[in-house]
């Protein structure tokens, strides 16, 4: 399957990397808004077609499927382009600028019959299926509360301060907080409060966001662009409580009880880089004849655009 890169930025570069570790599959191309910095991408990564524009990038009827690693703002324009020429679409998170145009995404992504998912790679990782398998084994018991966080010192880059690129954490690091939640706790959530902090240019600089959940659960998640957390994601329960180490990208889990003596520690398997589980999927899904994800159905982006819109009202920024 040749693969297409849009886009040439340093998440792009990691995609390269790792598909050129994969045997099952081919990075065929990649796609810049100037033909000098498609040139050496495609030299420094080994990339047989260099493309100037998405546009040349699309018409290329070699390429399966499309990865597409430009800023979230110009997500909903890049994966219309690719849909709309027949191309398979592996998009970055944040999904959508909005939950309107993830919804618009879908509708035309179903009328096409053309696969699209959202990279938001903790969704496809192992990880998440021995945190959930760990849950439900009762070794903590009851959880009644989740505590996760994710921040880098990222307030000097571009695309995270400027609003017209649809900057801010929670765009860029909060999605990792919000789906960390949702993976594990559901959505059967009776109310959502949050707390924000504004940069000078006018967006989210950080965030608290606190789930209330029907059954009496309660979720935090905090996010920032200023410095460098732990990443945690921590469960509580009445025997003891569960650490995962990174809810970016997990590399382990441990268990420990009311003492804080370890009970149980988890390694995940051995990964290139974690974007591989993504990529297999998609692979798996398109040869299929499927046109979502099972990791991350469309529903879902949609959802959790809508999500975040919510809080961003909350914040006045909608």
């Amino acid at each position: 399957m040749n693969i297409g890169i849009m886009g040439a930025g340093s998440i792009a570069k990691v995609m390269a990397q790792t598909l050129n570790k994969m045997k099952e599959v081919n990075l065929y191309a990649i796609g810049s808004r100037t033909i000098e910095k498609a040139q050496e991408f495609a030299k420094d990564y080994h990339v047989p077609k260099a493309y100037g524009s998405y546009e040349e990038l699309v018409a290329d009827e070699a390429i399966d499927l499309i990865y597409v690693a430009t800023p979230h703002s110009h997500h909903y324009d890049n994966m219309k382009l690719c849909i709309e020429h027949g191309k398979h679409v592996l998009c970055e998170k944040a999904f959508t600028y909005n939950k309107k145009q993830a919804e618009e995404i879908k509708a035309l992504a179903t009328e096409k019959r053309i696969y699209v998912a959202e990279a938001i790679w903790t969704r496809y990782m192992p990880s998440r299926e021995m945190i959930q398998d760990i849950i439900a084994s009762g070794i903590i018991g009851d959880i009644r509360t989740v505590t996760c966080n994710l921040a880098y010192p990222i307030s000097h880059v571009e695309r995270i301060i400027r609003p017209e690129l649809a900057g801010g954490a929670l765009l860029d690091v909060g999605v990792y907080g919000l789906n960390f939640i949702i993976m594990h706790l559901g959505k059967d959530f009776a109310k959502l409060e949050s707390s924000v902090m504004m940069t000078e240019t006018g967006v989210d600089g950080q965030e608290s966001i606190t789930f209330h959940y029907s059954d009496g659960k309660m979720a935090v998640t905090t996010h920032s662009i200023y410095g460098r957390s732990d990443r945690r994601g921590i469960f509580y329960g009445e025997k003891g409580y569960i650490i995962v180490d990174n809810i970016n990208n997990p590399q382990k889990i441990e268990v420990f009880d009311t003492e804080d003596s370890l009970m149980k520690k988890y390694k995940v398997p051995k990964q290139i880089s974690g974007y591989e589980y993504e990529v297999l999927e998609s692979m798996e899904m398109i040869r299929r004849g499927e046109i979502e994800s099972k990791s991350m159905p469309l529903s879902e982006s949609v959802y959790m655009m809508g999500l975040m819109d919510d809080l961003r009202r909350q914040w006045n920024l909608m």
